[in-house]
């Protein structure tokens, strides 16, 4: 199991009201504020890659919600990074929302595990673009 806090073998019995969480997050407004604001972050990238299963290594060296971090100069120094509560609660965000940007980011299940550092980000950058809706 990953940041995300998913596994494989999950209990699939609730996984309809997880997913259903997971849209909510998403779809409302303040999960579309951030995920623009994570747009934003990943395109102010000077070296546009992301690192898997830590939030910042370094300025340089984030995943998707460490963008976010490293253009708030939000210091996350001891987060933890496998509480998706703290996590969510450090950027403001539901927890939903949280593990589900960790487990694309991550790709806990290994659908993309060989590619690079800026095949992530180029990846991570397509997933938050098809999660936004139009402005209104």
């Amino acid at each position: 199991m990953g940041r995300s806090g998913y596994a494989e073998a999950d209990d699939c019995e609730n996984v309809g009201l997880w997913r259903a969480a997971v849209a909510r997050a998403i779809n409302g407004k303040r999960g579309q504020a951030f995920l623009r604001e994570m747009a934003d972050a990943l395109d102010a990238m000077p070296v546009k890659e992301l690192v898997a299963d830590e939030v910042v290594r370094d300025d340089g060296h984030v995943c998707a919600i460490g963008a976010v971090a490293v253009a708030r100069k939000l210091s996350v120094v001891g987060l933890d990074v496998y509480d998706q509560d703290e996590v969510a609660r450090t950027f403001g965000i539901a927890r939903a929302l949280a593990a589900e940007i960790a487990f694309e980011n991550d790709d806990d299940f290994s659908r993309h595990r060989s590619e690079t550092p800026a095949q992530r980000w180029q990846r991570m950058r397509e997933w938050v673009d098809a999660q936004l809706l139009p402005e209104t």
